[in-house]
């Protein structure tokens, strides 16, 4: 067995974090899938490999902090990646 490549809590701060950078792809795939009314079970599944039947309460709470945190991204954590980085 892997380890899974996200944590179940992504961490929450005010900026973009190097968390948030590396799994862009997985809050892009989240919104879609919130957007077009997929049944989060599904996506959960898909996306985090975690099966609802057997841990129903952690899938749930995994798919709604990161679809939390993805949409803090479209808010407010987007500006951030927009502006220049200190080298």
């Amino acid at each position: 067995m892997t380890e899974p490549s996200f944590l179940d809590h992504p961490p929450l701060t005010q900026r973009v974090n190097a968390y948030d950078e590396a799994h862009l792809g997985l809050y892009l795939r989240l919104l879609v899938a919130d957007e077009e009314g997929a049944d989060w079970r599904e996506v959960v599944a898909v996306l985090f490999e975690i099966d609802p039947v057997r841990e129903p309460v952690r899938a749930k709470a995994v798919h709604d902090r990161h679809l939390a945190r993805a949409r803090w991204m479209t808010a407010a954590g987007f500006q951030h990646l927009l502006q220049p980085r200190l080298q």
